[in-house]
């Protein structure tokens, strides 16, 4: 994109994905319950961390179509989004692969 400033070339491109992540969480592979269940344990340990940016990677769909993780995980990092979970969520890039970047809200800090 030679118009405009690799900064924002990026952010056009949608540049937070892998390499921007805390951490990498990858469910290629995982079942769809096996999947529910790291992202369940990955929310309830987050309200009790610090906040962190983590990318969660998924398989995509297979050869000829068919169902992948992505609208089930994707309705649970949104509902945990409404909760007040998550402060930003997002889908990977697309040289990431299927995936989301989502950053976790973590410990609210209390006042004294």
């Amino acid at each position: 994109m030679p118009h405009f400033d690799e900064f924002y070339a990026g952010k056009l491109r949608g540049g937070l994905g892998v390499v921007d992540a805390e951490a990498v969480l990858d469910l290629r592979g995982a079942s769809r319950e096996q999947a529910a269940a790291s992202i369940q344990d990955m929310l309830e340990r987050s309200r009790f961390a610090q906040a962190k940016a983590i990318a969660i990677r998924l398989d995509p769909p297979p050869e000829g179509g068919g169902e992948t993780l992505f609208q089930p995980i994707g309705k649970a990092l949104l509902e945990a989004k409404k909760r007040g979970w998550i402060d930003r969520l997002q889908t990977l890039p697309a040289q990431d692969g299927l995936g989301f970047y989502v950053v976790l809200a973590g410990k609210p800090e209390r006042e004294a």
